[in-house]
């Protein structure tokens, strides 16, 4: 389990990153907010971000699968939370994979500052290759958590997000209607039989 650092300080330079990631249906969301929780217990000044076009439960909130909620400022850019996130002690990212090419810098800035940042999203696409600045979040990252979902196939632990619909484009909103968590060898399973249909 993580643990929070627990220096309470907003000089420059003590801030830093922690990443949050896996695949769908790992519990990122549920981390994220169980360490907001956390912070806020701590009487620490904290706000959360999500990109704007996640409305899949919500318009506003960072809701998990299982439908706990937090609310969150929807925003356009990775550069607007900067802006919102003015004397605030904790930020929290929540899918992080659909932001610009921006957050890093974001990260660093806010971290820089002294603020610590939470960031959480999906470090692999349905095809399994790196999502967004997810590897570059990771890489600058002072902490990174990598979760696991329970592969629907096998009952192993899974990494992988597959996609059961035809869909091709990168980016398609989705849960269970559109996703499978799988493990490293179901993964591969379904990868060769699509391959077979072509």
């Amino acid at each position: 389990m993580f643990l929070e650092d627990t220096r309470n300080s907003r000089r420059a330079g003590e801030g830093w990153i922690e990443v949050i990631c896996g695949s769908m249906f790992s519990g990122k969301t549920e981390e994220l907010i169980r360490r907001i929780n956390r912070a806020k217990i701590a009487h620490q000044k904290v706000i959360v971000f999500k990109p704007i076009i996640e409305d899949r439960y919500h318009r506003k909130n960072i809701v998990t699968h299982n439908r706990d909620t937090h609310d969150s400022t929807p925003v356009n850019s990775a550069e607007e939370i900067l802006h919102h996130a003015e004397g605030s002690e904790v930020v929290g990212i929540d899918e992080a994979q659909f932001f610009d090419a921006g957050l890093p810098d974001v990260c660093n800035e806010l971290a820089n500052r002294g603020t610590r940042v939470m960031v959480a999203g999906l470090d692999m696409d349905f095809e399994g290759k790196p999502f967004g600045s997810m590897p570059h979040l990771m890489a600058i990252a002072e902490y990174v958590t990598k979760v696991h979902a329970i592969c629907v196939k096998t009952g192993k632990l899974a990494h992988y997000s597959h996609r059961i619909s035809d869909r091709t484009e990168q980016v398609t909103l989705g849960e269970a209607d559109q996703y499978q968590p799988l493990s490293r060898k179901a993964y591969l399973e379904e990868q060769s039989r699509g391959k077979n249909i072509e």
